[in-house]
């Protein structure tokens, strides 16, 4: 189980341990909303990316085996959380901004910082992460489809399962339309390729979205993920290195955040606390 938004442990790394127990084991740090100790790559910064107590969180982190997830975060919060970790870090739901230009994606030299962390980036396949044409065509023609854009939020109020739906149904109507370019699921296998060739095969991995993000065409539900595999293999991947972007790299990741938690366990050192933001 993961949380993606670390505003929900409330500011109280002892709430953070109770979700550990519960079963959670990975974090990602913010959502589209900057919170009290980290920066959000959505939201105005506020903490030049990570605060003391966000310091701490990575921290405590590292040390009960709970991955760092730095999708959604800021540029800066992503330096600080590397400067911070002891362990290898995850970008669970990211694209590459050399394809795509979008603040969520990482930049080639945040690719290269996760695969010396020994971390991993896993492919998100949300239209606009994936293709520039899409994005520029969004932000060109801005004005004129903004305001179904907020009226569909109007609508949904603070219902965010459905703001997502809404902007979906919406990006298709728009395709649909010919007001922005389709975009192919061949995409993502564009970025798992930038990741390997700028990174490295162990470093790629698949992040999906399906639950809260506009999916390209080809690529509507779970069903066509075989799409990826058989396109990995006509690009020449072998079996092995095939294995490693659809899961492989991730389990490593959790292994290698396990062994940390044992190692920070049981070196001598001052007891956890229960501190919080405000301490």
């Amino acid at each position: 189980m993961g949380i993606e938004g670390g505003h929900v442990i409330e500011n109280d790394l002892g709430l953070l341990r109770d979700f550990y127990r519960l079963g959670v084991r990975y974090m990602t740090l913010t959502w589209s909303n900057t919170n009290e100790w980290a920066d959000s790559s959505g939201d105005k910064p506020a903490h030049n990316g990570l605060t003391d107590f966000g310091r701490s969180v990575v921290r405590e982190l590292n040390r009960l085996g709970v991955m760092v997830d730095v999708s959604h975060v800021s540029d800066k919060a992503f330096s600080g959380v590397l400067a911070a970790t002891q362990a290898s870090i995850l970008a669970s739901h990211s694209s590459c901004r050399a394809l795509s230009n979008h603040g969520r994606n990482l930049s080639d030299d945040m690719l290269r910082a996760v695969a010396k962390n020994g971390g991993v980036v896993m492919i998100n396949y949300n239209q606009g992460f994936l293709s520039q044409e899409l994005l520029d065509a969004e932000r060109a023609r801005e004005k004129e489809l903004k305001p179904q854009y907020d009226a569909m939020e109007k609508s949904c109020g603070n219902d965010e399962a459905c703001k997502i739906a809404g902007f979906e149904r919406l990006e298709h109507k728009f395709i649909a339309e010919g007001k922005l370019p389709a975009v192919s699921w061949e995409k993502i296998v564009e970025h798992i390729d930038h990741v390997v060739k700028v990174a490295g095969i162990d470093y790629a991995g698949l992040g999906s979205d399906f639950d809260g993000a506009s999916m390209p065409t080809g690529m509507e539900d779970v069903s066509k993920l075989p799409n990826i595999t058989e396109a990995l293999l006509r690009r020449g991947y072998s079996p092995k290195d095939i294995e490693k972007v659809l899961g492989g790299n991730v389990l490593r990741v959790m292994g290698e955040v396990e062994r940390t938690s044992r190692r920070l366990q049981a070196a001598p050192s001052a007891p956890a606390t229960n501190a919080s933001v405000k301490n």
